[in-house]
């Protein structure tokens, strides 16, 4: 029974992959609005406000005087559940990712022609999922939120008109609350569902830093590194019985809990081209080394409540594979100036899965995605501007097949699709 309590525990632990968001893996893009209207084409090359901080620190040195750029992202997404089979009971309505807001905040300060400083407020990577309560795949995860908020000082250099560099420290802190609803019934007939849930946190360090090059007078190069946080999570793990099964079995118990998560490196290179004094043209790719998370480990130790056949000390490390390969993501965009006032914005954004076949479970039904992206920018006044982003993404159909150490087993068709709206605004002085 202690193996196969920590190998469903350790099934809720990969909850820290999520699907349906705007980045691949469990991966945020939305820490610009002016960026989300071109699919983030140009990322690390445009500097069009203080949100490069985290698109390109090194794109600081563009801005004049001081500038504040702030917003919030909102996700709303769907999946459509078929094909399903094995476990006897459940629904399968789909409706697992609540409509969630992605704040985020910039400052940047041109202190003379080289030096510029700032810093930043945002979300790296995160995640909400929350299944009904009598999903048929309650088994393999019911319900995820993960956060993870950054904190960036940040500094740039300019060592002429032409080539500039950024720096900047992140401070990283991640928190989570994970469940997943297994059952004894195959060795307690008649019970009912039993209840494992995980808390944990972390706070850890990383860093930023990019170079900006003015190729021509009308092309401009960038390149960002954001480099991979290792987080050690510590926590609890908490045990409920379902209704029928006898201490003798299980009973209600705490455990100290710690698991090891490294958020991966990418680099981002784009391009942005003015065609002319109203056109753009934006082009980018960016890696990300997802293959780090191979597999994740979950350690469980120090009984603090309860009785049961699980004896105090009980200490169990349990590895369970992923497999995650790394990604490409390519973007093109444009914007177009059609008054001194008004720039309106597209892009198309291809977007890889880490995932495989194999290993892909109800946390993470994810597939590669196309996004298609819109977005308008009004300056409302010479000192500030409105920016206005809508995004929409599909992916590719996966199928899910897993089982357990119970015996039970899940397996679906997934079709993911999610609607992304963001409202920002910079302000200079």
């Amino acid at each position: 029974m202690k193996k196969v309590m920590l190998k469903t525990t350790l099934s809720l632990a990969v909850a820290l992959a999520s699907s349906q968001l705007f980045a691949s893996g469990f991966a945020l893009n939305e820490q610009s609005v002016s960026g989300m209207g071109t699919g983030f084409a140009g990322r690390s090359s445009s500097a069009d406000d203080a949100s490069t901080v985290y698109g390109n620190p090194a794109g600081m040195a563009r801005l004049e005087g001081q500038q504040i750029t702030g917003g919030v992202a909102a996700i709303d997404a769907s999946s459509d559940i078929s094909d399903t089979s094995g476990r006897s009971s459940g629904s399968n309505k789909g409706d697992m990712v609540p409509f969630t807001g992605v704040p985020f905040g910039f400052y940047t300060n041109k202190l003379n022609d080289q030096w510029a400083v700032g810093f930043g407020v945002y979300a790296p990577f995160g995640l909400v999922t929350d299944y009904e309560n009598n999903f048929q795949g309650r088994a393999f995860g019911s319900k995820s939120e993960v956060k993870v908020i950054t904190f960036q000082p940040t500094i740039s250099y300019a060592f002429n008109d032409k080539v500039s560099i950024g720096f900047g420290p992140t401070i990283n802190r991640i928190a989570g609350t994970l469940e997943s609803e297994p059952s004894l019934q195959a060795l307690v007939p008649g019970s009912g569902d039993n209840k494992i849930k995980v808390k944990g946190d972390d706070t850890a360090v990383g860093f930023n830093a990019g170079i900006l090059v003015q190729a021509t007078d009308t092309t401009r190069v960038g390149l960002t590194y954001h480099s991979k946080v290792k987080y050690k999570l510590k926590g609890h793990t908490e045990v409920s019985p379902g209704a029928g099964v006898p201490s003798t079995v299980l009973a209600n118990r705490r455990y100290d809990a710690s698991l090891k998560v490294d958020t991966p490196e990418s680099w981002d290179l784009s391009v942005t081209q003015d065609l002319s004094d109203v056109w753009k043209l934006y082009a980018g790719a960016t890696w990300t080394r997802w293959s780090r998370l191979k597999d994740i480990t979950v350690e469980n130790e120090g009984v603090t409540a309860g009785g049961g056949i699980a004896a105090p000390g009980m200490v169990g490390t349990i590895k369970e594979d992923q497999n995650w390969h790394d990604t490409w993501a390519y973007a093109v965009g444009t914007s177009y100036k059609v008054h001194p006032q008004w720039t309106l914005r597209t892009g198309l954004t291809f977007d890889q899965s880490p995932t495989n076949n194999t290993d892909r479970s109800p946390r993470i039904p994810t597939g590669d995605r196309v996004i298609f992206s819109l977005g308008a920018g009004y300056e409302v006044m010479p000192n500030m501007t409105i920016d206005v982003a809508y995004s929409y993404l599909k992916e590719e159909s996966v199928k899910v097949s897993r089982t357990n150490a119970l015996g039970q087993s899940y397996n679906a068709k997934y079709e993911n699709s999610a609607n992304g709206f963001g409202l920002g605004l910079t302000y200079r002085f």
